[in-house]
């Protein structure tokens, strides 16, 4: 470009037109804080509820152990009651 161009390029673009232009370079710069802002937002979102989870499945394999524990205990008292009352039947089948 030649240095007789640049003054046809200032008159060219008015102050209307570089206002306007300076307008949207505003918004964009506010458009990208407020999108900077969300995804900061959205990350610590997303790690609390990671975190969370984590913490979920724990208690959920905690459970599960308790679970199959609690299952175990009852299926030895139900054999020692089955044993009880053979005992019981036997005894009183002795009686009688």
């Amino acid at each position: 470009m030649s240095a007789r161009a640049l003054p046809e390029l200032d008159s060219a673009v008015s102050s209307d037109e570089f206002h306007a232009l300076e307008e949207k370079v505003y918004k964009t710069i506010e458009l990208l804080k407020s999108a900077r802002e969300a995804k900061a937002i959205a990350e610590r979102d997303v790690s609390r509820l990671r975190e969370q989870l984590e913490d979920r499945e724990e208690e959920v394999e905690t459970m599960r152990t308790q679970i199959v524990t609690l299952r175990r205990e009852r299926e030895e008292v139900r054999s020692r009651v089955e044993k009880m009352l053979k005992q019981l039947d036997a005894m009183s089948a002795e009686a009688s």
